[in-house]
């Protein structure tokens, strides 16, 4: 059980986020993150961040992800990210009225082109600025298998 448990790890790489210091989260201005990645060996997880108030609208939110490394054309994916459930209520860790979540945006660990990679995330919430948003950002994961 051990052997199994130690030889598949996730080794945080980087995080980057955005902090909101009006908790709100404006779709007019994505947000831009680059991360260098030197291991093309490895795949990574690819997780989005956010941070946001107990008074919250919404048990989801929507987000659109624009991915870009060196020499490739952009990709872009709209992901709906369940942020609570009827039985649990909001599924990420909290404190007072302040949770915390990390999301996988894909099911599967993804490559990762060597270089400059650029994430440029927004939310596409009907909603626009979004309330209660204190931040929100990318983190990128190295998988070790």
């Amino acid at each position: 059980f051990l052997i199994g448990l130690a030889a598949c790890q996730t080794i945080p790489l980087s995080e980057q986020n955005t902090i909101h210091p009006d908790h709100q989260w404006n779709s007019a201005k994505p947000e831009r993150y680059l991360f260098n990645i030197t291991d093309t060996n490895s795949v990574y997880k690819v997780i989005f961040v956010i941070r946001h108030h107990n008074a919250y609208h919404y048990k989801n939110i929507w987000v659109e992800l624009t991915h870009s490394s060196t020499g490739e054309q952009a990709q872009t994916a709209s992901f709906n990210l369940n942020l609570a459930d009827d039985q649990k209520g909001w599924l990420g860790t909290g404190m007072d009225d302040i949770y915390d979540q990390r999301i996988p945006l894909y099911a599967k660990p993804v490559k990762l082109k060597y270089g400059i990679n650029s994430f440029t995330i927004k939310h596409t919430m009907r909603e626009d600025p979004l309330q209660n948003i204190l931040s929100t950002g990318i983190r990128i994961e190295k998988v070790t298998l």
